[in-house]
């Protein structure tokens, strides 16, 4: 019972970060169920999972840490083993997600070519 109240909260934190425009609600909402149900299982050691930092900031770091993985080269990127160098890549393709959820919050056309709409197929 107490594992079903934390992810029905996580997924009501979730959406409340990803703040789509009205037109992107039903995506937003399957987005976000996407993101939770792959965070939030116990044992997981995703951020989602952690009691450190309140939940509100949890769903954030969740959301990039999966817009990351799927949405953007991450993968498959050759990371040099430069002390701070992966922190580097990982805070752009951070500041790369918020642009693209910016479009989605704002309502614009999505373009077909869109990485988060070729993530959630």
């Amino acid at each position: 019972m107490k594992q079903e109240e934390y992810v029905s909260d996580f997924l009501a934190e979730v959406i409340r970060f990803l703040d789509f425009h009205s037109r992107y609600q039903s995506l937003a909402k399957c987005l976000a169920e996407k993101i939770t149900a792959h965070a939030t299982p116990v044992g997981s050691g995703t951020v989602a999972r952690t009691k450190q930092i309140p939940i509100e900031k949890r769903a954030e770091a969740a959301v990039i840490a999966w817009m990351r993985h799927q949405t953007t080269r991450y993968e498959t990127m050759s990371i040099a083993r430069i002390k701070g160098r992966r922190r580097e890549i990982r805070r752009q393709l951070a500041l790369q997600s918020i642009e693209l959820l910016r479009n989605y919050r704002q309502g614009c056309e999505a373009d077909q070519n869109c990485p988060l709409l070729k993530a959630m197929v």
